[in-house]
């Protein structure tokens, strides 16, 4: 069988064009279809399908697309509160699929789909791909081999830009992402599970917006999503993590630092530095350890590379027939944990966890 697979994409706006920029780095994974409503989307995309040397079909009905081309393989990369309503007609088609995060807005929608996704016939992967930053993934291969002992204290830190403008300014309003926690740090909560090895049975958040958009006016209306934050979670069997969130901290000089601490020693990542550095307690250290990004892979997007070694592994499954890495169960209690946190601002209280896909 040829290692060759046809791929669509649904919603080129800027994710989707670097999913377009990524697969044509990936051997056999031949971008064959495009559907955005958009037609400024649909023609940014068609320029760039022309300067990396696809040859693409472009729908303004991702329907028609469906049932016209057949894709082997369709990445949703379409706005936020659009995945519940796109996934479901592609899911009949029997295509594997590539659900961007968040899954869903809604943590209900979430576990719905978890649950139809648990007994698809085909390949379901969430696009949590911040676990696929090499120095990132690195750190975490460092920490599930016991260097620093079981990790008792996990923080994450992202001190970054504000949210960019989109195709009708959709991600200004909380019912069109989920909220904030949901939209961006569903990444986050994604990495605690994943670093930890565990699930988290509590969360207590604080957070506003205080800075960002509020002299921005869409048909009268303010935006209301939040700019920073600090997010509590506590797991099972009593380690805690907590995430440090601003949005108007682009001069920062490391948009991303991750720490974890444990009975050995202390091991922290940053990006975009892509250092990794660990502190034992014996005071030997500290020693810091770069990890590359091939430059190829840095060029096609905009998240250190992490795009590409997911779509790597995505196609290799897809081949093999093997499960996802990244499943609807992942991308449910991502998006759970951070709805759970923009409750907890909301009312100023913790929230317990209690996860709805369970069986």
């Amino acid at each position: 069988m040829t290692d060759s697979r046809r791929y669509a994409i649904i919603g080129c706006g800027m994710m989707g064009r670097e999913h377009m920029a990524n697969l044509a780095l990936v051997p056999g994974a031949d971008l064959v279809a495009i559907a955005d409503p958009d037609e400024g989307s649909r023609s940014a995309a068609r320029i760039l399908a022309h300067e990396l040397g696809q040859s693409v079909q472009l729908f303004e009905d991702s329907t028609e697309m469906m049932v016209k081309v057949k894709p082997d393989a369709v990445i949703i990369a379409a706005p936020n509160f659009t995945h519940f309503d796109i996934v479901q007609p592609v899911m009949l088609s029997g295509a594997a699929i590539l659900l961007e995060k968040p899954m869903c807005t809604g943590v209900e929608d979430a576990a719905v789909l978890a649950r139809a996704a648990s007994g698809y016939d085909s390949l379901f992967w969430v696009g949590l791909e911040y676990r696929y930053m090499p120095p990132v993934t690195r750190f975490i291969e460092r920490l599930h081999a016991g260097e620093i002992g079981d990790v008792k204290m996990l923080s994450i830190r992202e001190h970054r830009f504000p949210f960019l403008e989109k195709v009708g300014d959709w991600n200004r309003f909380n019912r069109n992402t989920g909220g904030t926690l949901v939209e961006k740090c569903c990444h986050f909560f994604d990495l605690m599970r994943h670093i930890l090895r565990g699930e988290p049975v509590r969360v207590f958040a604080s957070g506003a917006q205080d800075v960002n958009h509020l002299d921005e006016r869409y048909d009268g209306e303010v935006p209301d999503i939040i700019d920073n934050a600090y997010v509590m979670v506590d797991f099972e069997g009593g380690t805690r993590a907590v995430l440090d969130l601003c949005m108007f901290a682009e001069g920062s000089e490391q948009q991303e630092e991750i720490c974890a601490v444990g009975p050995i020693g202390k091991m922290e990542v940053k990006l975009p530095l892509g250092e990794v550095t660990w502190s034992p307690r014996d005071k030997s250290g500290p020693v810091s350890t770069h990890i590359a990004t091939p430059a190829a892979a840095m060029a096609a997007g905009d998240h250190h590379g992490a795009t590409y070694f997911q779509q790597c592994d995505f196609h290799q499954a897809l081949i093999d027939g093997t499960p996802p890495l990244i499943n609807a169960s992942d991308g449910y209690r991502s998006v759970a944990i951070g709805a759970a946190a923009q409750q907890s601002i909301a009312t100023g209280l913790p929230v317990p966890i209690e996860f709805l896909d369970k069986d």
